[in-house]
């Protein structure tokens, strides 16, 4: 998500800009990515990438389709944690700065989620709950029987799903800049249903969507050694399936069961967030039996923009969890 929102009600967070999809040329180039079921990046790779990305490839999920996921071989005697980004980005776009932070002791398994970068491609309607089914088929693909599971803003909804549907592969939580539910009364409603309205138009008409969604991308993206790569990697997205993963991001409360989890927890709080405010954050952590609070003074995007200050309350957060053995 972006973080470009006013402060919303105690109940809610208020909704971001509708994402906007990219032009012809990057929707070329993300299909030829697509394509590519080979380890590592795109054949494009002549764009400067940061340091420590993880090999990457293409598994198949319970024959739906190829998806992306970063991910070592052998976990070595590590850790795995899978780590899910946020609604309108990708798994390199949020966790790159992390990559080399965390692969001491953990293995990372960052998957593009559905219609994100290189994440699986569907039509019709999206819930999170195929969200969540798609990483389970992740783990699957990379030989895990069982991973910490860190969740960024729409990453940390899919999280809470991951653990409600498929808890025998959840080892622990650690949801980061997220809430319990993501509504804003009834205009907040609207505004996400109309996310899912807007996706069959923007599916037969393609065009105007795609140009703005570069508009939108060019305007998110700073100058920087990386700010080629980045937009590039934004631009591989799926315009029509984000507006129904946005839709359905809307739909999401948690707020019935989540006291239920019964894995170890902690909570990364983005204290200056815009996006998902601090009060909604703090009251997932609240519910959340015993977790662990690890506070960053910055906006929504810290993972990126602050990450010298992000990334070690994330190991911290990760490093404190008393996991079970088993």
């Amino acid at each position: 998500m972006s973080d470009q929102l006013v402060q919303p009600d105690d109940d809610a967070t208020t909704p971001p800009a509708a994402p906007a999809p990219a032009d012809e040329e990057a929707m070329d180039t993300t299909t030829s990515v697509d394509r590519d079921t080979s380890a590592g990046d795109s054949p494009d790779d002549g764009v400067a990438a940061p340091p420590g990305l993880p090999p990457g490839r293409m598994v198949d999920l319970a024959g739906r389709g190829p998806s992306w996921v970063r991910a070592d071989d052998d976990a070595g005697g590590r850790t795995d944690v899978l780590v899910v980004h946020g609604w309108t980005v990708t798994a390199d776009t949020t966790f790159a700065p992390s990559y080399p932070a965390l692969a001491d002791r953990y293995r990372v398994i960052a998957p593009d989620l559905r219609g994100h970068g290189r994440g699986l491609r569907t039509a019709g309607r999206v819930r999170l709950e195929d969200l969540a089914d798609d990483l389970a088929q992740v783990l699957d693909g990379v030989g895990s029987d069982r991973a910490v599971v860190v969740g960024y803003s729409l990453g940390g909804a899919v999280a809470q799903l991951l653990w409600r549907r498929h808890p025998e592969r959840v080892a622990g939580l650690v949801l980061c800049s997220t809430a319990r539910n993501f509504q804003s009364g009834p205009v907040g409603d609207l505004w996400y249903r109309g996310q899912g309205w807007l996706a069959p138009a923007v599916r037969a008409w393609p065009g105007p969507a795609r140009n703005r969604m570069v508009q939108a991308v060019n305007g998110k993206v700073s100058d920087g050694p990386y700010a080629e790569w980045y937009r590039r990697e934004l631009l591989r997205s799926d315009p029509a399936t984000l507006l129904r993963v946005g839709a359905a991001l809307g739909r999401f409360r948690s707020n019935a069961w989540i006291g239920e989890v019964d894995v170890p927890a902690a909570v990364v709080i983005t204290t200056e967030d815009r996006t998902v405010p601090t009060r909604r954050q703090r009251g997932l952590a609240r519910a959340l039996p015993d977790a662990a609070v690890h506070e960053v003074a910055g906006p929504h995007n810290s993972a990126v923009t602050q990450a010298a200050e992000w990334v070690p309350a994330l190991r911290r957060a990760l490093d404190g969890l008393e996991l079970d053995p088993a």
